[in-house]
């Protein structure tokens, strides 16, 4: 059974919660923020596989007690649930067999791969959220001048409650290697390699 509010379109004063709009059969995919039902735009090809090597690679090296999902939501709260590219989380106490999002004290790292019309939530919104939240890690994924992907990774400044970059390098050109949340090497021109 699906749920069909009269008009999606217009949210109530107080906005849609997740509950309220999880099961809408709409024609296109979607997002909810801050109550309203946003279009999520087309990703490329390029995002997709950089999404996918790097949910490869996480789900390879992840030791426990971290799951790694792709598209997976967020609950940051009832009325955003976003759909980060990849998520790592500590999968503790979660029932994955009833578990529709993440919740988001049990999330470690968020990965966001910029699109172009994703490119205001995935530099700004979606960062100044998760930190506000307390997602101690978070990596914003750009395509660079050669067309290979390059990893920004951050940490949740605790003094300023703001994500600065990371200790010792905070942009990953042609090799990302990393120690958090787990040891993680991914040869970033390889992605694309026949």
């Amino acid at each position: 059974m699906t749920a069909e509010p009269i008009d999606w379109m217009h949210p109530p004063s107080q906005g849609w919660t997740y509950e309220q709009v999880k099961d809408l059969d709409l024609p296109f995919d979607w997002e909810l923020v801050d109550g309203a039902i946003v279009v999520r735009g087309m990703t490329s090809q390029w995002h997709d596989t950089v999404r996918d090597e790097l949910y490869f690679a996480l789900r390879g090296a992840r030791e426990s007690p971290y799951a790694v999902n792709a598209e997976r939501c967020v609950l940051v709260d009832e009325h955003n649930p976003p759909k980060p590219d990849v998520v790592v989380f500590d999968r503790t106490g979660l029932d994955f067999f009833s578990q529709e999002c993440v919740p988001i004290e049990s999330v470690a790292l968020v990965v966001e791969v910029v699109s172009h019309g994703s490119r205001t939530d995935d530099r700004f919104r979606k960062p100044a959220m998760y930190a506000e939240a307390g997602v101690q890690f978070f990596w914003r994924v750009e395509r660079g001048a050669d067309e290979f992907p390059v990893v920004h990774e951050f940490h949740l400044d605790k003094d300023t409650g703001v994500y600065a970059p990371a200790p010792g390098g905070a942009s990953h050109e042609g090799r990302l290697i990393t120690r958090h949340p787990f040891p993680v090497e991914l040869d970033l021109r390889a992605i694309f390699a026949d």
